[in-house]
């Protein structure tokens, strides 16, 4: 496995990293295909980063079509250990403007289509979920935020919907009664896969549109969302700047292990060629 990397999924508008010295591009072979892009492999402020855009370059990829198994399978493959995910949300809390930023420590996961575990016939496993954020890169993360005068949330949940049609607003006011903060299409498949992985995973998710529950504003389009997030992407850019300076700093936690002891399945039972595709995480 190569050096410790910090990893980077840019979402909607971060298709790429301003300041990011390129080193290489790296293509990786996964055992459930290929990831969205080729890794692009770089320094930035000192820092060794790998940076996958989730959609591809160019947005052609659906939230659902997304292989978020070959992501973040890739990225423990070249060693990542804290992944800081950017991701395009609407929010459900008048406190959360369009333009500010929310670093969730909560996720609901509303999904239906997806395949978010690496553990598969053959080998049955079971991690924690009860906190599916890293809240020592999170607290990192907010530090940097801060740093940069964003206006920057602190916890809350992320509810992840299906997609990609936005919510109903029956759909979006049930949400809101749960009390969620904001709402988007990617993260939590992420953070249950970057948990198996054993790799720190936290989200910086820009606000870009008050979804459809508020209806003195006009319902949630496209040309609205692209508009602000366009805003937000520049601002997201110099907080990762400001992160590689503070990561260092971040606390211990226990995510690197957290798939230590998941596996129930008796050795015996596991073929040699699950052993060997998943060995990077299980050993």
């Amino acid at each position: 496995m190569a050096e410790k990397l910090l990893g980077v999924i840019g979402g909607s508008g971060l298709y790429s990293m301003n300041e990011l010295k390129v080193i290489e591009k790296i293509s990786i072979d996964t055992p459930f295909g290929s990831p969205s892009e080729d890794l692009v492999i770089g320094e930035l402020n000192g820092i060794r980063m790998a940076f996958l855009p989730r959609h591809g370059v160019g947005h052609f990829i659906p939230p659902s079509e997304i292989n978020f198994r070959a992501n973040i399978f890739s990225m423990k493959k070249i060693g990542v250990e804290q992944i800081i995910s950017i991701s395009a949300v609407g929010s459900m809390k008048d406190k959360l403007h369009p333009g500010h930023f929310s670093i969730p420590h909560q996720f609901i996961d509303r999904t239906t289509r997806r395949i978010s575990t690496f553990f598969t016939t053959g080998m049955v496993g079971h991690v924690s979920l009860a906190d599916p954020v890293c809240l020592a890169t999170a607290e990192v993360l907010s530090l940097a935020a801060h740093k940069v005068n964003a206006n920057v949330h602190d916890g809350g949940t992320y509810i992840c919907i299906e997609g990609p049609q936005f919510s109903t607003r029956a759909e979006s006011n049930v949400y809101r009664q749960w009390d969620v903060d904001v709402i988007g299409m990617t993260n939590a498949t992420e953070a249950k896969l970057a948990r198996e992985a054993g790799i720190c995973y936290a989200t910086l998710a820009l606000v870009t549109d008050y979804d459809c529950w508020k209806e003195e504003e006009e319902p949630v389009t496209l040309e609205a969302v692209l508009a602000i997030m366009h805003k937000n992407v520049e601002t997201a850019q110099k907080i990762l700047k400001k992160l590689t300076s503070e990561i260092k700093n971040k606390r211990s936690c226990d995510c690197g292990s957290a798939a230590e002891n998941a596996v129930v399945t008796d050795d015996k039972k596991i073929s040699a060629q699950l052993k060997g595709e998943l060995s990077i995480f299980f050993g």
